[in-house]
């Protein structure tokens, strides 16, 4: 016995008098809610682009650092493209993901943060990718599949889309077209595109005539609203040379009905934190005024050809994004990795 104690006693001084924890793993609730909250920081940090939404951690190292009395974890998260445009400023976990349907994207980021417990995002790196047509019609035959952006029914789409929208809005001001962001088609009886597209404030009140549209400077100042559309127009069979579709009369519709608009008008942060200051201050500001979407303030916003400094982000990105095939990967290396998926898409082919 005394033997025993003996050789008990030489193991733990030589492991410096207590046997350490093991690191954490892809099931460790730590881990977890690091990974969490550094893709809530990633998209935060990004200013293009959709929302992504974890689908599992798929792996983690962590080392203690001491002397900055934290810890320093690197992360391989799995991701999926939510339907939130990155204008929208949501949370992750308030966002549903793509389904099949809707011209899924998925990918991987490597991550680099800092936990005092505090997490601090330090740098990313994500590849994403759009799941292949092929993939797709493999499960769901029927379902829309990806177009080029810059096809000319897909940019025609979008232009009659956003006109309709600047006729119905009740909004006091003209938008424009900032940027087609995603574009798909199917065909049931007629063929139906689908497009999604992020819109800017202009300068132009809605008492100018729509000619003049398209000449309007977009307002560069933090008060400015921005918008996030999503564009339906079914054509008919007049509307299109379907012997020769490569042409498709140069991508004009001669009709443009039926279409379909629904938009988001995301609030400026300028005015909202406007507001809140006025609801403080005051002496200052008496009565409180409402910014909500019409710019008519009680004091003069001056609209100038530059963007204002506050609205600028001086630093930029601190981490990157890009699409590109997928490529090896290698085997993960903590325990419990990876962890399981909070998605399935259905695409066997994939593994997703």
């Amino acid at each position: 016995m005394s033997g025993f104690l003996l050789v008990l006693c030489l193991a733990l001084w030589h492991q410096g008098g207590t046997a350490g924890p093991d690191p954490p793993g892809c099931s460790s609730p730590d881990a977890v809610r690091v990974a969490e909250e550094a893709l809530e920081k990633i998209n935060q940090d990004r200013t293009s682009g959709y929302i992504l939404s974890l689908n599992r951690l798929y792996d983690v190292s962590h080392t203690p650092q001491q002397e900055q009395r934290g810890s320093h974890y690197t992360l391989t998260i799995d991701v999926i493209e939510t339907k939130c445009h990155i204008s929208s400023k949501k949370a992750w976990k308030q966002c549903q993901v793509r389904g099949v349907d809707k011209v899924p994207v998925y990918g991987e980021c490597q991550v680099s943060v800092f936990v005092d417990p505090q997490v601090k995002l330090q740098s990313y790196s994500c590849v994403l990718r759009e799941v292949p047509a092929t993939a797709v019609v493999d499960v769901c035959p029927d379902c829309p599949t990806a177009e080029n952006l810059n096809d000319p029914i897909i940019v025609e789409t979008a232009n009659i889309s956003l006109k309709r929208f600047n006729e119905e809005s009740s909004l006091a001001n003209y938008f424009t077209l900032e940027n087609i962001t995603k574009a798909s088609s199917q065909w049931v009886v007629w063929p139906s595109y689908f497009v999604e597209f992020t819109i800017l404030e202009t300068v132009c009140s809605k008492k100018a005539d729509p000619s003049e549209l398209s000449s309007c400077p977009t307002m560069n100042c933090q008060f400015a609203h921005r918008g996030f559309c999503l564009g339906t127009h079914v054509a008919l069979e007049e509307e299109f040379e379907t012997i020769n579709p490569v042409e498709r009369k140069g991508g004009s519709l001669r009709n443009h009905k039926p279409v379909e608009v629904k938009c988001e008008i995301y609030e400026p942060q300028a005015a909202a934190a406007e507001k809140q200051a006025h609801a403080t201050a005051g002496s200052g500001h008496p009565e409180l005024h409402d910014h909500n979407h019409t710019h008519l303030h009680a004091h003069e916003h001056v609209h100038s050809d530059s963007p204002s400094p506050a609205a600028s982000n001086a630093q930029g990105p601190i981490g990157t994004v890009v699409h590109l095939p997928a490529s090896p990967r290698s085997a993960p290396l903590a325990s419990s990795c990876p962890g399981p998926r909070r998605h399935n898409l259905h695409i066997v082919k994939l593994k997703l």
